[in-house]
């Protein structure tokens, strides 16, 4: 069974990509490696002992898309991760956010509706929740007016899907993530952004391994727990299975309605100073940082309900804080390495 996995060369993707292999399913990569390497493919295949199929194109090149899905006319299901996916960046180029985010969506969906029955799974976020007015925050909480464009383009996707599953075969599941962070165990595959890192953990493990002078934590005079923002950080390896339960409920067609929601969080809140103190705790490493002005586009405080994640696709996460802080830091030892 043929799954397409849009931007699986990327942190989440790969980590998908090495689970839906372990399920013994057969994967198209699309990446055009704008935030992304391709020694990753030697990644996936080192851990899962398969190099999946690798298509280098960008997707908003409407006729690469369409010529893409003419060669691959088995497919059985896409889930859809390419985007661009930086708060800050996107409030500083909003267009390109519009451009990357929905056109590419757009003709992937274009194309699915061609076919008799189709599957996708939308690389959602906590974001389109925006500043939620009570915490923990479940699917049912009220959509806000968007804190950034990424988040706007994220609210968008998920509009444009439910439009599409109403008059079309395609049935979806909406997945909207909280903070993935960690690398997979094997340190073969990890996050490894290009460039100066936009989230939070890379920048701390870059800057633990002196690859940064310091780390810029944007405000502390926020009402937390210590004045810092407060986010539910979720092990990517865990995110990755979710993905894979998700898809098996459309394959096997025990979804309940043609768009479903869910939540993917650890159902924990933890500060910015909370995630830097666990970093030190499993690295040994003290890490020099300063406090600086707020960033415009973000949140105060966000950390999901997962009830319905953990009734329904019977999943749950298995790894803590700690743990997740521990990957990401071996997974940059070894890149460091490298």
């Amino acid at each position: 069974m043929k799954i397409v996995v849009t931007g699986g060369l990327g942190f989440i993707g790969s980590h998908t990509v090495v689970e839906l292999q372990n399920e013994n399913l057969e994967v198209v990569v699309i990446d055009n490696l704008s935030n992304s390497s391709i020694e990753v493919l030697d990644g996936i295949e080192r851990i899962t002992g398969k190099k999946p199929i690798f298509e280098n194109f960008d997707l908003r090149d409407k006729k690469a898309t369409q010529d893409f899905f003419k060669r691959h006319s088995d497919v059985a299901g896409v889930i859809h991760f390419a985007a661009s996916k930086a708060v800050g960046e996107s409030v500083k180029d909003p267009l390109l956010y519009y451009e990357n985010n929905v056109a590419s969506l757009v003709y992937i969906l274009q194309e699915l509706q061609k076919k008799p029955q189709a599957q996708i799974i939308f690389s959602s976020s906590c974001t389109v929740y925006g500043q939620a007015e009570v915490m923990p925050i479940a699917e049912t909480t009220p959509i806000q007016v968007a804190m950034s464009p990424y988040g706007n383009t994220k609210q968008i996707g998920e509009e444009i899907i439910a439009d599409v599953t109403k008059m079309s075969n395609i049935n979806a599941i909406l997945l909207r993530y909280f903070n993935p962070i960690g690398a997979h165990p094997s340190a073969e595959i990890g996050e490894l952004p290009i460039g100066v890192p936009q989230n939070l953990v890379p920048f701390i493990t870059q800057t633990g391994i002196g690859l940064r002078n310091e780390l810029l934590v944007y405000g502390n005079d926020y009402p937390t727990i210590d004045g810092t923002c407060v986010r539910d950080y979720i092990h990517v390896v865990d995110l990755a299975k979710a993905h894979v339960l998700a898809l098996q409920r459309l394959l096997n067609k025990k979804n309940l309605e043609k768009l479903e929601v869910f939540n993917l969080g650890t159902g924990k809140g933890s500060s910015v100073l909370e995630v830097i103190q666990a970093f030190e705790k499993v690295s040994g490493t003290k890490l020099p940082y300063r406090i600086v002005a707020r960033r415009e586009g973000d949140v105060t405080s966000t950390y999901a309900n997962t009830d319905k994640a953990n009734a329904i696709l019977g999943w749950k996460t298995q790894s803590t804080l700690e743990e997740a802080m521990a990957s990401a830091w071996k997974w940059e030892q070894k890149v460091r390495q490298r």
